[in-house]
């Protein structure tokens, strides 16, 4: 079975954390200014030189894809943590507002993402490979809980939190409380739930 992703030759830990700070600082670059944004603000925000960045992504789509996967990547990998940290709802509810975090990142590089280029072909694969199953491991634990319902679709409840989020900045807390809305969506009829 093929991979979804090349194999990446493994990295000095000094080089991961280089290029670790350099896709958050493009993340964060990309969300204010658009994926055509300066390389040198990139840089400059990163504390890293414009010979790091070219050295690890000759061109731009490859930083653009990067970031795309550096922020799913960030955005599954808060499940467990959240899992261990607190009840189901409340691990799911946590997760739902980061993933909130991950569509502005996402809105900063849509335009790129959606121009045909192929280098972004296997980026929507990508996000269901990593953040479905998340969802479903966080969903799972809240049925088997009672707290919330049993019929929840996970690529619905992702939908259903990415239109609920706004392009803008979100100053007057509109996202948190549209995903307590969602949450108490989630927990209606959950009484019918089977508790064990």
């Amino acid at each position: 079975m093929a991979d979804a992703e090349p194999s990446r030759p493994r990295l000095r830990a000094d080089a991961r954390r280089s290029i670790d700070t350099l896709l958050t600082a493009a993340a964060e670059v990309f969300a204010q200014s658009g994926v055509d944004a300066p390389v040198r603000q990139i840089t400059a925000r990163a504390g890293v030189g414009a010979g790091t960045l070219y050295r690890h992504f000759p061109q731009r789509s490859d930083l653009i894809a990067a970031v795309f996967r550096h922020e799913v990547d960030a955005c599954a990998d808060t499940a467990s943590a959240l899992a261990a940290d607190h009840a189901p709802a409340e691990a799911l509810r946590l997760w739902l507002l980061r993933f909130t975090h991950f569509i502005a990142t996402k809105r900063g590089l849509s335009a790129a993402l959606h121009s045909g280029d192929p280098a972004y072909d296997s980026l929507p694969s990508y996000f269901q490979l990593r953040l479905v199953p998340a969802l479903e491991s966080l969903l799972a634990a809240a049925v088997e809980t009672g707290e919330v319902r049993t019929d929840i679709d996970p690529n619905d409840l992702l939908r259903a939190v990415a239109n609920l989020t706004l392009p803008a900045q979100d100053d007057d807390g509109h996202t948190g409380r549209m995903v307590g809305l969602l949450m108490d969506g989630l927990r209606y009829r959950s009484e019918g739930a089977v508790r064990r």
